[in-house]
Formats: structure tokens, C-alpha cells, sequence
């Protein structure tokens, strides 16, 4: 028996060690793949760079690169804060006060309407560069047709035969010449003849050929009272092997050439979200120049290589089937009922794809559609809605390994923090800085769709925990230090606008709302003392209270941060043993908003806990139950998220399937996903694809509850697995595999050093390290603090039966920063 376990040992310990092998193995299949062109745009495969994005749909007769750069958006700079406001939100407060909600409602859309005269209640739109068009006549008339997006290098192909010529295209956005690069060879000499030619949809453009180069310039749209005024200009240099280049008009024409390389560059005269001041032929040119000085070979292998330096941190492989051998558009229509396990890992690494593909340091954070949009009017204007919708862009960032993905995100809070103070001055006379719903790439931050949906003062809040979410991954107090400023100013901002409640009990923010839901009949929403709202501001003040103390700073001001925290209204319990979404217990059964603000404290907030806080656990269940499953996209990638948090990795996984299934209807009956893989709310928004990635995280590991859950949420589907590089909370790194649902090797990689505690199933022995046992309920973790909450007000109609806990036990063992700890389950 003994030499058996010794045997089981050493087979164990060689799968930690030649894991890496067999994930490698695996990542070389994470392609979507299709037998037939892009019918549409929801089919087109797509390709970015974070500052330049392109949908490549593939067709052999007429091939439509759509194209887009980050900063051509409409308007002009300026932020739309009115004047005279704050004696009507003062108003507003005392009808709310006196119980007139529907008079408070009246108020608050009349004094911030839909479409305001003053032209303020604006937010612009992003908007497309245009279109490059290859014109190949004959070639309606191919067959053994082949499409890919390969996200181990990020790169674009097409193959297809005509005449039994194999003709081939590679596409890539490249990381390192930031350039737009498109290959196009064929297996007989002097066989490529076609056209090449710019289109865009900007009443403000012209489009010139010269002997070398086609240009497209133009100006962004007039929206609102904004004037365009964002300057572009679009550059294609074809480069021939054998043939000739034709100027035919404003295109090219290619004749009986052998291979010919596409070059696209893209520049605007965007220095800042005030500053329009620079050169967009310059720079355009300026970086094509560049770019053509490498070879097609070395400038595939440059970006790919700095592509998967992201990338390749995280594999995953929750196994195969039969259904990972069909077309990614196949597969997206049978899941639901097919068994397909590499669907989830390919679907999960497509959301790291297209994180790192909008959102590189430097550039603009990833918007309502990432990068990726063919319109200049499009669906909620692509621009930044802060309820909900870029929040969970970036909630794959830190888990998955794409810390640098955030950098974005907090270059616009720096921004925001300046101009959101002329909105916190003007509209609430506080301190600090303030924003509404939605922004863009002026950086607003008045109200947007006016007093109904706009009226909610909390969109900074929400912001500014990803800046000490990033902290707890981390561990860089420079970084702290860098961003204490913001987190200063929303902490002063509501220290400033909270008010006493009608009980005279509670400190609660009035107006505002619970995104987008109304409690009464007649769209009567706006309210005081929200859960979301208090759960933000519990979180806003223990992060300033904290970072205040870590940097030895305005311990005054945080004594007063404190005192107002302890006036902070409770979670609540309701009449329907649902986690209450208003103050008062107005919820209803029937109710299935896609919005279900009140549980931001389950995720991605850690204020509700299965371990710490059973019954407000228990009623989360509830309200998620009340609301339904269907959704839209990315509210059913919210629910992903929150069912992990529940532990229920069987309905986590229903989510997914729910959420990896086509889409229903176009009016938003039914969210899901296209066939090119990209979320479906519907119409497209990205924020569902980056919100299944973190949720698929979230059943592998926890880290918001003062330890690391390993396993938390396995679904009964994906019993045998494997993964690598997920990061957690204090600045640990995770691989594991597992087996029959139990976990069987784990290795920690220690980047900050100090304790390290995990949460595991009580059957679980891990062998090594001198582990220690310790007990439930402990608060201070050496590296997260869970802060206390106050008990939930519990209905004496509620009928909790109480939440049923899986069986767990907490282990701890000291770590030193850059040391790795390979573990062996013995059960």
C-alpha cells in the first residue's frame, strides 16, 4: 500500500511538472473556425491592437476589412454640466423626503429631459474610420472555403480555391509596427488581379490615390450641439511581389502580382480628451514609414511574440469532445444541448483576446464595443456606460493575468477626477469629483438620458474600485500613492451629499436611483438610499479609510470618513426573503429587470459572503431566482459571476450555456452570443464577453473573502481539468489540475511574499509546507482585510430556511515573494 501511494505521488508530481506541456498542446486549438464567409457583421472575425481595430469577413469576391481607431469619436471637447441644477436636486431630495416619488420623478426628468434644449444632455458617439474593399473578380466561384481567428497569435486567415488556385490571406493587427498588416499569396505565380479601395460612411472625407498610396481623410461627426471636430486620415500602401500597381481613380488596381502585402495606418489629431492639436497625416505616415522597414516575416513574429507575453499567462483545459472538431458557428447552436467542455476554455480565452486587444496601455479603455463598431450612430453610442457596462470590461484584468489590460481604465479615472469636479461643484455644491451614468472621450460627467435613467451620482464610485481592486492583486504601494488623489476625491464627494433619511437614522445618498429599474408604476425610479448606492459608498469609504492608513495620510479625515460609514443604512432583508434593492421593501416578484444593482455587495463587491453572511446569502439566491435566467448578454455574464459567488457551480454553468447560445430576437427579448463569438445584448456589446471570462474564473478561484477558495464552483460538466496563471487577491498565482471534481495538484507562486490561506474541501490533504489548520470566522487576513458589515434588518414576514453551506477548512502557510509551492491532494 505504501509503494502504491509512493507511485500516486510521483504520477502526481509529474503532471504538475509536464502540465505545462499539455496546456501548451491544448492552446494550439484555440481557433474559431468556419466553412463559409461572413454573412454579416456578427460574423466577421475581429482584430485589434487596442488603438486600431478591423472585422475581417472573408469573402473571396469582395473582401470588406472594416476598420476603426480609437479616438474618432463625435463632438468636440467640452463636458455637459448644467447650470443652475442644484436647487432643484434639493428639491427633488425634499419630495422624496416627504413621499412624493412620483412628483420627485416629474421633477428630476423635467429638469434633466431626454433631450435637453441646451443641448447638455449629450454623450457622442463612437464612430467608424470606414472600410478597406479587395474586389476579385471571378472568384464568386471557389470552393474548400476555410476561415480562422487563431487567438494564439492573433492573427486573421482565409484560404479558398478557384480554378485550383489556393489563394490565402493573413490578417493582423499588429502589436509592435501598429499597423493594420494584410498578406495575400496564392499557389500559382502571377495569379493575384484585383482592385483595392477606402470607403467611410463621414459626410466629411476625401479619398485620393497616388502612385503609391490611397488616403482617406475625414472629420468625425456633428452630434447634438457638439461640432466634430476629431481629425483623421487613413493610409493603404500596397507592397507587390512580381505585377504591376495600377492607379485607377481613387483605388488601386493589381495585376498577375505573386504575393502583395497591405499596409494600414490610421492617425487622428487627438493628443487628450482637451487637446486636438496634432497631425493626423504626420503621425499616420510617420508610423506607416516606420512599419514598412520590417519585413512581412520578422513583423508577424514581433506581434505574435508581444501578443502572447499577455497572453500565454493563462492556460486552461477543461477537456474536449466531438463537438470541438465542428464549425465555432455549429457549436454555438448546439451547446446548450451538446457536450462541449473546449467550447468554455475557447470562449474564456477569447475574452483575455479581446481584452488585450482593446485595451493597452497607453491607449483608450475598451468601450461599449471595445474597439470594434461599424457605425456612426451606433447602439447606445458606444461610449462608456458606467452603471454596469465598463466596469465589467475590466473584470477579467487582474484575475486572469492582464494587469497591464487596466491601464486605461485608471489614465481616464485620472481625468475624470478632474473634470468630474466641475459636476460636483455645479450640481451638488461638494467637494471631491463626481459623474453620472455615462462618459466618453471628453470625459462628461453630467447626467446623460436624462432624469430617469441619468440620475444616478454613483458612476465614480464604481470606477474607483478597480483602482484598489488592482491594489489587492498587486501590492504596489507606488501605485497606491499615485491614485490616492481619486480615491480622496469620491470620498469627499459623498461625505459632502449624503443627508439623514426620513427616519433620521441613516446617512443616504438622495437623489438617485437603482440603474435603469422603477419601483412604482409610471417609470418612478429616482429615490433615496438605494442598496447599490450604500454598498458603493461602504466601499468607497473602507478604501479610502484604508489607503489613508497604508500611506500615513489625512487621519482626520478619515475619523469623519468613519463616523459617516457607521451611519451607512444596512442590507435588507424583504417581505419576499429577497436582498432588498430599495430602502424601503418595495420589491416585487415579478420583476426581471436585467439590472440587478443590489447585488454589486455579492460581486464583484465581497460584502456578501456565504461563510460571513448565510442569510443575506441566502437572500441573493432569492432575488436571483425572482429575476429569471434569460436575460440579456451581459447581465447573464453578471449572473455567471454571482452564482460562483454562490457556490452553485451547476447553475453557474446553466449561465453559461444560457450564455453561449444564439441570441433571440433583436429587440433584447434574449441576450447570448454570435457566431463570431462576441456578446449579443442584443444588439453587439462586449461587456457580456468580458463578464463570462471573469465569471469562468470565479468557479476555479475566489479571493475577495479574507482567503483563496480553490474549487469553489466546479460544475458536475467539467469534472477533470487544468489551469495556470489565474491571480488572486495578495498577489498570488494559481495553477491546478483536478480530477473527478477533486482537486489533484496545486502550485502558488508568491509575488509579494507573507501568508498564504487557503480554503479548500474538507476531504482535501494537501502534502507539503507545514500547512496549518486554522479556525473559521478569523476577519484579518495578512493579506486582505474583510471588513465587518452591519447585520442585515431581517422582515418578520421572511421565511429564510437558512443557506447550506458546502463543507470547507481553512489552511495557512507562510510564504517569500518570488518562491513557487507545489502541492500533491494525498485524498
Amino acid at each position: 500500500m505504501r509503494n502504491k501511494n509512493m507511485l500516486k505521488t510521483i504520477l502526481l508530481m509529474a503532471t504538475v511538472l509536464f502540465a505545462p506541456w499539455t496546456l501548451l498542446h491544448a492552446q494550439q486549438e484555440l481557433k474559431l473556425i468556419y466553412d463559409k464567409p461572413a454573412a454579416d457583421w456578427n460574423e466577421a472575425l475581429p482584430i485589434g491592437n487596442s488603438r486600431l481595430g478591423a472585422m475581417v469577413f472573408g469573402n473571396p469576391a469582395k473582401e470588406q476589412i472594416q476598420l476603426n481607431e480609437e479616438t474618432i469619436w463625435a463632438g468636440e471637447p467640452g463636458n455637459n454640466v448644467p447650470k443652475n441644477t442644484y436647487d432643484k436636486i434639493v428639491a427633488i431630495r425634499k419630495l422624496l423626503a416627504e413621499g412624493k416619488a412620483k412628483e420627485a420623478q416629474d421633477l428630476s426628468n423635467a429638469t434633466f429631459p431626454r433631450q435637453a434644449p441646451d443641448g447638455l444632455d449629450y454623450g457622442m458617439p463612437y464612430q467608424t474610420f470606414g472600410s478597406l474593399w479587395l474586389n476579385f473578380p471571378g472568384h464568386d466561384t471557389f470552393r474548400d472555403f476555410y476561415r480562422e481567428l487563431d487567438i494564439q497569435d492573433a492573427v486573421a486567415r482565409t484560404s479558398y480555391k478557384v480554378d485550383g488556385v489556393q489563394y490565402n490571406r493573413e490578417v493582423f493587427a499588429s502589436f509592435t509596427d501598429d499597423v493594420i498588416i494584410v498578406r495575400l499569396t496564392s499557389s500559382k505565380k502571377n495569379a493575384l488581379s484585383f482592385s483595392i479601395g477606402l470607403s467611410t460612411p463621414h459626410k466629411v472625407h476625401a479619398l485620393t490615390a497616388t502612385e503609391k498610396q490611397l488616403n482617406l481623410s475625414g472629420t468625425s461627426g456633428s452630434v447634438d450641439s457638439k461640432t466634430g471636430k476629431v481629425n483623421f486620415e487613413g493610409m493603404v500602401r500596397p507592397v507587390l511581389k512580381g505585377g504591376q500597381l495600377i492607379v485607377n481613380g481613387n483605388s488601386f488596381d493589381v495585376k498577375d502580382a505573386d504575393e502583395v502585402i497591405l499596409y494600414i495606418s490610421i492617425g487622428t489629431n487627438f493628443n487628450r480628451y482637451n487637446d486636438l492639436s496634432g497631425d493626423p497625416s504626420k503621425r499616420a505616415q510617420t508610423i506607416l514609414d516606420k512599419a514598412l522597414r520590417v519585413k512581412y516575416d520578422k513583423a508577424l513574429a514581433n506581434h505574435s511574440k508581444k501578443y502572447q507575453s499577455f497572453f500565454n499567462r493563462v492556460h486552461l483545459d477543461l477537456g474536449t469532445s466531438a463537438q470541438a472538431n465542428k464549425t465555432t458557428d455549429v457549436r454555438v447552436q448546439e451547446f446548450a444541448t451538446a457536450h462541449d467542455p473546449a467550447l468554455v476554455s475557447l470562449y474564456f480565452q477569447f475574452g483575455r483576446y479581446l481584452l488585450i486587444s482593446s485595451s493597452q496601455p497607453g491607449g483608450q479603455p475598451a468601450n461599449l464595443q471595445g474597439i470594434w463598431n461599424e457605425k456612426l450612430s451606433p447602439p447606445w453610442d458606444s461610449k462608456y456606460t458606467v452603471n454596469i457596462n465598463t466596469e465589467m470590461n475590466y473584470w477579467p484584468a487582474e484575475v486572469t493575468n492582464l494587469s497591464e489590460m487596466h491601464e486605461p481604465l485608471f489614465s481616464m479615472l485620472e481625468d475624470l477626477s478632474l473634470t468630474g469636479q466641475e459636476s460636483a461643484r455645479e450640481m451638488y455644491h461638494a467637494r471631491g469629483w463626481n459623474m453620472h451614468h455615462n462618459t466618453d472621450l471628453w470625459r462628461i460627467t453630467g447626467v446623460v438620458d436624462g432624469g430617469y435613467y441619468g440620475m444616478w451620482p454613483m458612476g465614480g464610485a464604481w470606477l474607483s474600485q478597480h483602482l484598489w481592486q488592482h491594489y489587492l492583486y498587486n501590492g504596489q504601494t507606488s501605485f497606491l500613492q499615485k491614485h490616492y488623489a481619486i480615491l480622496k476625491g469620491k470620498a469627499l464627494f459623498y461625505l459632502d451629499i449624503l443627508h439623514e433619511d426620513r427616519s433620521g437614522k441613516w446617512l443616504v445618498v438622495s437623489p438617485s436611483m437603482s440603474p435603469e429599474n422603477s419601483y412604482l408604476p409610471g417609470s418612478v425610479g429616482v429615490s433615496a438610499g438605494t442598496t447599490m448606492d450604500n454598498q458603493l459608498i461602504f466601499d468607497v469609504f473602507h478604501n479610502f479609510i484604508d489607503a489613508a492608513k497604508i500611506l500615513a495620510v489625512d487621519t482626520p479625515l478619515a475619523d469623519s470618513v468613519k463616523a459617516a460609514l457607521d451611519r451607512l443604512p444596512p442590507m435588507q432583508i424583504g417581505q419576499h426573503t429577497q436582498l432588498q434593492e430599495w430602502l424601503e421593501d418595495l420589491d416585487k416578484t415579478t420583476d426581471q429587470h436585467r439590472h440587478i444593482s443590489h447585488l454589486y455587495g455579492l460581486y464583484p463587491a465581497g460584502q456578501i459572503s456565504p461563510f460571513r453572511n448565510p442569510d443575506l446569502t441566502e437572500a441573493a439566491v432569492n432575488s436571483l431566482i425572482y429575476r429569471g435566467d434569460k436575460s440579456t448578454g451581459w447581465s447573464m455574464g453578471w449572473k455567471v459571476n454571482w452564482w460562483a459567488r454562490l457556490l452553485d457551480g451547476n447553475q453557474t454553468y446553466k449561465l453559461i450555456q444560457e450564455q453561449l447560445s444564439p441570441p433571440v430576437g433583436d429587440k433584447g427579448q434574449s441576450g447570448g452570443t454570435y457566431p463570431n463569438l462576441l456578446d449579443a445584448h442584443p444588439p453587439f456589446q462586449i461587456d457580456g464577453n468580458f463578464g463570462c471570462t471573469s465569471g469562468i474564473a470565479e468557479m476555479l478561484v475566489q479571493s475577495y473573502d479574507g482567503n483563496i477558495f480553490i474549487l469553489p464552483a466546479l460544475p458536475d460538466a467539467l469534472p477533470h481539468g487544468s489551469v495556470s496563471g489565474l491571480k488572486v487577491r495578495g498577489g498570488f498565482e494559481i495553477d491546478m489540475t483536478w480530477a473527478d471534481s477533486k482537486l489533484k495538484t496545486l502550485t502558488i507562486k508568491s509575488t509579494l511574499g507573507g501568508n498564504c490561506r487557503l480554503r479548500l474541501a474538507q476531504e482535501t490533504n494537501l502534502k507539503g509546507n507545514r500547512m496549518m489548520d486554522i479556525a473559521e470566522g478569523e476577519n484579518q487576513n495578512p493579506f486582505y482585510r474583510v471588513h465587518p458589515i452591519k447585520d442585515p434588518m431581517i422582515s418578520a414576514k421572511a421565511n429564510l430556511k437558512g443557506f447550506k453551506l458546502p463543507e470547507t477548512k481553512l489552511v495557512e502557510f507562510g510564504t517569500k515573494a518570488g518562491e513557487t509551492y507545489t502541492f500533491v491532494n494525498q485524498q
